[in-house]
């Protein structure tokens, strides 16, 4: 047990060194920079096209043969396989260590396995290799939720709305936590 805490300081120490990296979504070049400083004014459907736009982007590797780990990978967690997604996507970041988008899926991959530490360290590494990942971040905050690190989790989210302001997930998702976190009015 006392080896199960000590990873999760690590983590969470690690976590929230990240959360204080993240930079504006705007100081990307390129076409997602501009992707994500569309994103900051979008609402709606819009706003949801121009997310999964950028997720597009991010999962262009360069190579052919890491876009295909990458769509096998997907392909199994979609199949509700996590064990084959986890095998495909650990090819991909055996190969491709810089490409994040392998990291946070196979972290993805190993949420579905119940593989929670494990989880969030690809999670860290991917946000690691770019902080403007949303889905990540959206990740790392409902593991936070789930080892009741509802202040860790707080931030993480916030992370997110900074980035995609129109997540109604994560907003739902702080909503069950304001309680927690900020306390009721009197």
């Amino acid at each position: 047990m006392k080896l199960q805490t000590l990873r999760i300081k690590v983590h969470v120490a690690t976590l929230a060194a990240a959360l204080c990296l993240v930079t504006p979504a705007w100081a990307n070049d390129g076409r997602v920079g501009e992707l994500l400083k569309a994103l900051q004014d979008a609402e709606g459907t819009e706003a949801r096209r121009i997310a999964g736009q950028i997720r597009s982007e991010w999962s262009k590797s360069g190579s052919a043969a890491m876009d295909m780990l990458l769509r096998r990978g997907r392909a199994a967690l979609e199949d509700e396989d996590p064990g084959k997604a986890v095998e495909h996507l650990t090819a991909l970041t055996d190969h491709a260590p810089d490409f994040a988008e392998g990291w946070a899926a196979r972290g993805l991959a190993f949420y579905q396995q119940g593989e929670i530490m494990l989880a969030l360290s690809d999670l860290e590494r991917a946000l690691a290799l770019n902080p403007q990942h949303f889905g990540a971040l959206q990740g790392v905050g409902a593991i936070m939720q789930q080892l009741d690190r509802p202040e860790l989790a707080w931030r993480a989210y916030e992370a997110v709305l900074a980035l995609y302001p129109e997540n109604t997930q994560v907003r739902a998702a702080m909503e069950s936590l304001e309680t927690t976190v900020r306390g009721r009015d009197l």
